[in-house]
């Protein structure tokens, strides 16, 4: 027994399951036609159970691809009655249909035969139909009886066509943007004057200083206001650490303002007199012995100085060890810049800017930029996943990145921006789309209709696409 068998190592399915068709004495079943690259598989079980064949004559079943005036015949199966097979055989004619031929003595035929095939694909072979055809011969090899059976259609699947909808951002009005920090600037002993030589202050002032100078410098930028807000520690009286932050503060403003002469008004100051929360922040996340006890007491409503002379009493050691460790850290100036940034309205100067600087364009500018851009271009797709680096929890930016995302192929990346883009009409067509990309067409036809009663008019051509998907693979 001999039989055509194509080996590909990546097979790429095409078409469903076809339920199972029969000539007499022969039925088809778990038939499958998938297209593997160039080639055309066909795959199948044949149930000869119910063939009788008489001694002096042949049954030949020859599957046939076929489609107008084009065909092609595969492999025959050939179950021959005992006189036509010894026929056959004396005359060198067995096979009588070629090398690969299945050929059984009817006698010893099996009662299932697994057919599998694979040959050159052609254009015209799509649309095509699959046929089972019986030819019975006897003596003088007769033509005596012929039929057929349309086993199976095969056809291309109809690829879902995205249609990618992109949303404009709400434009700012006034671009602000703000930069922040924590100096730790020291001061001798109860005093509060700045020394900027003393300790570690040359550090910590060009923090302040080059926060301010990297937005200062700009020409697109403009300072709109400093603040700065003072904190000392609890281990003095209250009342005097309220004096000590007071005047801290407003020598760091001074400092400030001989330094950059800004407009008056611009530096604004406030002040703690003790930063309890910041305590608490390194309570909490400490291993001292008396951890939860320290901070009850921090959040209990007794009166600072109160507080303070408690935890000294009762835990000495872990007081010291605050005192050492934790409260240099609570002698800080917290501080924020305030600006705003021009607007840009030339798409080439953005173009440009979101290579350079695109922590200086809005949302609204980067759309701008990719609406001169050929839609799905490298250009096209860097600018919206720009966008979302720059403003990674806005909902449209990551609606339009998940679409960039889809448009080459990165679908676990689309659904992580569309976690994080909301709820809108178009994020349900978007989450459609990416179901119907992973060949989910219920889940993506629940998501457009729900889409299209919102309003979004796309949402009708894509449910009417997975229509005609659905009725090509029941053909």
């Amino acid at each position: 027994m001999k039989r055509m068998l194509f080996i590909l190592s990546v097979l790429l399915t095409l078409s469903a399951p076809i339920h199972a068709q029969q000539v007499d004495g022969a039925a088809v079943g778990d038939l499958r036609l998938e297209r593997n690259g160039d080639y055309l598989r066909v795959d199948m079980n044949i149930d000869l159970s119910d063939l009788r064949v008489d001694e002096n004559r042949a049954v030949l079943l020859t599957p046939r691809i076929l489609k107008g005036n084009d065909s092609i015949d595969l492999a025959s199966v050939g179950v021959y009655g005992r006189r036509r097979y010894f026929y056959y055989l004396r005359n060198g004619e067995l096979p009588a249909t070629g090398e690969n031929e299945m050929t059984f003595r009817a006698a010893e035929r099996p009662e299932q035969v697994h057919y599998e095939t694979m040959f050159p694909y052609a254009q015209w072979m799509n649309g095509s139909s699959l046929v089972l055809y019986r030819a019975d011969y006897g003596c003088c090899k007769a033509l005596l009886d012929e039929q057929r059976a349309v086993l199976g259609r095969y056809a291309e699947p109809i690829p879902f066509v995205p249609h990618w909808v992109y949303v404009r951002p709400e434009a700012e009005r006034v671009k602000s943007r703000s930069l922040s920090g924590s100096a730790f600037i020291d001061f001798p002993v109860d005093k509060t004057v700045i020394y900027p030589e003393y300790r570690r202050n040359t550090v910590e002032l060009g923090k302040i200083e080059a926060s301010i100078d990297s937005v200062r410098s700009d020409a697109d930028v403009t300072i709109t206001s400093v603040w700065l807000k003072g904190y000392a520690s609890p281990e003095s009286p209250y009342a005097h650490n309220t004096e000590l932050a007071i005047g801290r503060t407003a020598a760091l403003k001074n400092y400030i303002q001989q330094l950059y002469h800004f407009a008056e008004g611009t530096i604004a100051t406030d002040y703690e007199p003790e930063d309890w929360a910041g305590l608490r922040r390194y309570v909490e996340r400490s291993n001292l012995s008396h951890r939860a006890e320290i901070l009850d007491l921090i959040d209990s409503d007794y009166a600072p100085d109160d507080k303070e002379a408690r935890i000294k009493r009762a835990y000495p050691e872990e007081y010291r060890f605050l005192l050492q460790h934790c409260y240099p850290a609570l002698r800080h100036t917290d501080y924020k810049i305030d600006y705003t940034i021009r607007t840009f309205s030339d798409p080439d100067e953005i173009r440009r800017m979101v290579k350079t600087h695109p922590q200086k364009l809005s949302l609204d500018e980067f759309y701008i930029a990719a609406q001169v851009c050929e839609p799905g271009s490298d250009e096209f797709n860097a600018i919206f996943e720009t966008a979302v680096r720059m403003y990674p929890h806005d909902a449209v930016a990551n609606l339009n990145a998940a679409n960039t995302a889809m448009e080459r192929g990165d679908l676990k990346g689309a659904e992580s921006y569309l976690a994080k883009a909301g709820d809108t009409p178009q994020v349900l067509y978007a989450r459609g789309l990416l179901a119907a990309l992973r060949d989910d067409n219920a889940q993506a036809r629940q998501l457009f209709d729900r889409a299209r009663q919102e309003g979004v008019a796309e949402a009708e051509e894509a449910l009417e696409q997975l229509a005609r998907i659905e009725e090509t693979n029941i053909r």
